[in-house]
């Protein structure tokens, strides 16, 4: 359900990669009512092609941040243009077309940056295609951080079942244990809390945190990280703030529903020991969200999947749902007067 608020948004949406479903799934998701402008900050002509192949309705119209908002009809887009170098083919990745990616990106963030937009929705990129190109991009959540100078983001994934936030997010396992660190676990505990209070309105929030080995360490016969991180991480935070701090659990039972029922949250070491959970329980009904840019951040939960662009298959219920929650969170904001 989306609420409505009196002061009407702007969202900008990026398409992430062009021969992806970003474009099929943004025009998709057009063909819905939306009590707010949709930009999207694209090359006129991918939107307008993509839109004959999947055999939907599209009209675009040019986007003037000194005007006043006004909410799209369905199959009608805002467009903030930038341009293609190279003609983009469904399914066929062409690395000439990986400034356009980092470009509508970059152009995204600055406009929220300068409040023209409430709200940023990123469609998926593909990250191998990036880095043949010479552009190290690990993730959406990297990037815009590193971008925006932030000291520290957490990247939380949400569906009507589950939130699971990574203490974590694309680095190799081996790489896990050196990266989490009492400070890092605070840091990302406090950034999340905060998040979870601005945006959804919890005020005390119940963040249950996973071990990083297997029993959560079985009091440290099973790894000492549990020990001489986690556990003491967390006494920190539960001596010195009012969130509800349970765990460390381990990763084969935390996902319970005696534990899930009460968790505002579950707070996992590395991505892969909470994602596939959440996918499981609802692949493209989920939304990504970044806590601790300077604005607000979702995405979809699922790839490019380039063996369905331009065919119609794609299924847009990802899309539609990072848009609803992009406005949802900006009308949070919007009701304490901080947009």
């Amino acid at each position: 359900m989306i609420k409505t608020n009196k002061k009407l948004q702007r969202i900008i949406i990026t398409t992430g990669e062009p021969a992806g479903i970003g474009p099929d799934v943004i025009i998709m998701s057009a063909q819905k009512k939306w009590p707010v402008e949709l930009v999207v900050c694209a090359d006129p002509y991918l939107l307008l092609d993509r839109a004959s192949q999947i055999n939907l309705p599209l009209k675009l119209r040019s986007y003037h941040a000194n005007k006043t908002a006004s909410p799209c009809v369905p199959g009608e887009l805002s467009i903030l243009k930038v341009l293609l170098p190279k003609k983009s083919v469904p399914g066929r990745l062409n690395i000439n077309n990986n400034d356009y990616v980092i470009n509508t990106l970059k152009r995204a963030s600055q406009g929220c940056l300068n409040k023209e937009f409430s709200a940023l929705v990123t469609g998926p990129v593909h990250k191998a295609i990036l880095n043949k190109g010479n552009i190290a991009f690990c993730g959406h959540t990297e990037f815009l951080s590193h971008i925006n100078k932030c000291k520290k983001t957490v990247m939380m994934l949400s569906n009507s079942k589950l939130r699971i936030a990574l203490a974590t997010t694309h680095i190799p396992i081996l790489s896990v244990p050196k990266v989490i660190t009492q400070k890092s676990l605070c840091d990302t505990i406090s950034i999340l809390a905060k998040g979870l209070t601005q945006y959804f309105g919890i005020l005390c929030p119940k963040i249950y945190v996973c071990g990083l080995n297997p029993h959560a360490g079985e009091s440290g016969y099973i790894g000492q990280e549990e020990i001489e991180t986690i556990i003491p991480a967390l006494n920190i935070l539960k001596k010195h703030t009012n969130y509800e701090i349970i765990g460390p659990l381990s990763a084969d039972t935390i996902f319970q529903s005696k534990y899930t029922q009460h968790a505002d949250v579950i707070l996992v070491m590395y991505h892969d020991q909470g994602l596939p959970v959440l996918k499981y329980s609802g692949f493209g009904q989920s939304v990504n969200i970044t806590f601790g840019l300077p604005f607000i951040r979702t995405s979809v939960d699922h790839g490019t999947a380039l063996e369905l662009s331009g065919t119609g298959l794609a299924l847009p219920n990802s899309m539609i749902m990072a848009i609803t929650v992009a406005i949802n969170m900006a009308n949070k904001l919007h009701e304490k007067n901080i947009l």
